[in-house]
């Protein structure tokens, strides 16, 4: 009995050494593979748009943003992030069904700018689909840019694990893009996590304005959501000061996307927040200075909640938020702006679409 009570012990040893062991060499493996962007970095552009599409002073263009939600959740899918269960949450076929479904709506509305949001390109959850050049081959005719938000070889949790992210923001313009850059927001997590989590950031986009000096600056963002509230505020700190920079110097300036927070002038009195869901951020306006105005629309849900799923579910009572818009320069005149009610049949979010005039 003691021999095996001895030779127990010795196993339980090497295992637990084993265990250590590789724990250390997977802290090592992701800190070495950490995705560690510059603080700027220039944006490859994709140039497929015609020549002959300018835009003048007193044009008036049309824009959506959209969170796509990795092409995985539709309105079958909780996720484990926002208290439900689910870490894989579509197969391959109802990713191309939730894609194709996002390009169906997003010819409807036909904007003259996309900015898109959780858009997969090489990803364990979304079956390694290319969800930016499916969405590319419905608008062959627009220029495009990709930037990196999420980028891990390997994430080894929860249980099946997430494995492997490649995603980020991309911006599809019907106008020449003259350049493009990737600035790096604030990152709230620390190490080891941060190996394994998003590195946010501002796509910013630049469309020359035919006959003048001045640009039409288009920014794609998705702000932090899973922070204790630190993170979201340094990040907008960090947006309204380069929104204010560029609004000075007199360019046409566009910030559009998932703040993961409602603006301060938003009414959201239909869409209370329930105990056991998250709950998202408030951005105040009046940290922006003067010369910017803010775009939402509460009469549709720009997003619900994941604690669980959509299909089956009292929809009168579900969670709701308002959090997608859009953040715009005084030189530039409002026309509408629209949340279009999709059902949340293909994401999580539903396309928020803006028109507007740039000011003479």
């Amino acid at each position: 009995m003691r021999n095996i009570g001895s030779t127990l012990l010795k196993f339980l040893g090497v295992l637990l050494a084993i265990i250590v062991v590789a724990f250390i060499v997977l802290l090592i493996v992701i800190s070495v593979r950490e995705y560690k962007p510059a603080d700027w970095e220039q944006l490859e552009v994709s140039s497929n748009a015609s020549p002959e599409e300018v835009i003048l002073p007193g044009d008036s263009i049309k824009l959506v943003t959209w969170n796509v939600g990795c092409g995985t959740l539709g309105d079958n899918a909780d996720f484990f992030m926002d208290y439900g269960e689910m870490v894989y949450t579509a197969d391959v076929q109802r990713v191309g069904e939730n894609i194709g479904g996002v390009i169906s709506a997003l010819r409807d509305i036909d904007p003259d700018f996309m900015l898109l949001q959780e858009t997969d390109i090489n990803s364990s959850r979304s079956y390694h689909v290319n969800e930016k050049d499916l969405i590319f081959g419905a608008f062959p005719a627009y220029d495009n840019t990709f930037a990196y938000n999420f980028k891990v070889d390997y994430i080894p949790y929860p249980i099946p694990p997430i494995g492997k992210v490649e995603s980020g923001l991309t911006t599809f313009s019907r106008y020449g893009i003259s350049s493009a850059e990737r600035i790096q927001l604030p990152c709230p997590f620390k190490w080891p996590i941060r190996c394994l989590n998003l590195k946010r950031c501002l796509s910013v986009n630049r469309i020359p304005i035919e006959g003048s000096d001045k640009q039409l600056v288009i920014v794609n963002l998705h702000l932090e959501a899973y922070d204790d509230g630190e993170g979201k505020t340094a990040q907008t700190r960090m947006l309204a000061d380069f929104l204010q920079t560029e609004a000075a110097a007199g360019n046409y300036v566009i910030a559009g996307g998932d703040f993961n927070q409602r603006f301060s002038s938003t009414d959201v009195s239909a869409y209370p927040e329930y105990e056991g869901t998250w709950h998202c951020g408030l951005l105040h306006e009046i940290e922006f200075g003067e010369h910017l105005k803010f775009c939402q629309d509460s009469s549709s849900p720009t997003c619900r909640s994941l604690d669980k799923p959509l299909v089956n579910a009292d929809r009168d009572t579900f969670q709701y938020y308002v959090i997608d818009g859009f953040i715009i320069s005084d030189n530039i005149e409002v026309k509408s702006v629209e949340t279009i009610d999709k059902l949340f049949t293909y994401t999580d979010h539903n396309p928020v679409v803006l028109e507007v005039i740039l000011t003479p």
